[in-house]
C-alpha cells in the first residue's frame, strides 16, 4: 500500500467508532465495541510502521533537540506527515474513548463533547470537563439515582 492509502484508510478506519459513540451511545454493541482495544491496536501498529519508516540520522536528530524550523521540515514529508496524522487519529479517538466512557458511567451529555474530540480532540476534551463540572456543580444528582443507575467500566 502506498503511503496517501495508509493515510485514507486510517481516516476511514476511526470513523465507525465515532459514529457509534456519537449516534448510537447506548447500543449494546456500542458498549461492546468500545470495550476493546482492539482499534488501537491496530492503529499504533500503522503508527509504527509509519514512524520506523520515518527514522533518518536527521530526522531522529531534529526530534531529539526540537526547534520549530526543524519540526516544520520534518514534517513535510508525505510519510512523516501521515505518521503525525496517525498519531492524531489514534490519541483523538483514545481520548474520545474516555470521554465516552465518562458520560455512560456518569450520564453526562457527551455529544458535543465527541464532536468537538473527533475534529479537535483537546478541545472536545475541554468541552467534556467543563461540562462535567457544569453538570455536577448546577445540576447534581443523588444518591437514589446513582445507586439506580449501573456501572458500564
Amino acid at each position: 500500500m502506498t503511503i496517501t492509502q495508509l493515510f485514507d484508510f486510517a481516516n476511514f478506519f476511526v470513523l465507525p467508532f465515532w459514529i457509534l459513540m456519537i449516534f448510537l451511545p447506548k447500543w449494546g454493541i456500542t458498549q461492546k465495541v468500545m470495550e476493546s482495544f482492539l482499534p488501537f491496536v491496530a492503529l499504533a501498529g500503522l503508527y509504527i510502521y509509519l514512524f520506523s519508516g520515518s527514522i533518518t540520522p536527521e530526522s531522529a536528530q531534529a526530534l531529539s533537540n526540537p526547534k520549530l524550523t526543524d519540526i516544520a521540515q520534518f514534517f513535510a514529508t508525505e510519510r512523516i506527515a501521515a505518521t503525525g496524522w496517525v498519531h492524531f487519529l489514534v490519541l483523538d479517538l483514545f481520548v474520545g474513548r474516555w470521554i465516552y466512557w465518562q458520560g455512560q458511567k456518569t450520564g453526562v451529555w457527551t455529544v458535543h463533547s465527541l464532536i468537538l474530540c473527533l475534529f479537535a480532540g483537546p478541545v472536545g476534551l475541554l468541552s467534556h470537563i467543563l461540562t462535567a463540572w457544569i453538570t455536577e456543580r448546577f445540576f447534581p444528582t443523588t444518591k437514589d439515582e446513582e445507586a439506580s443507575t449501573p456501572a458500564t467500566l
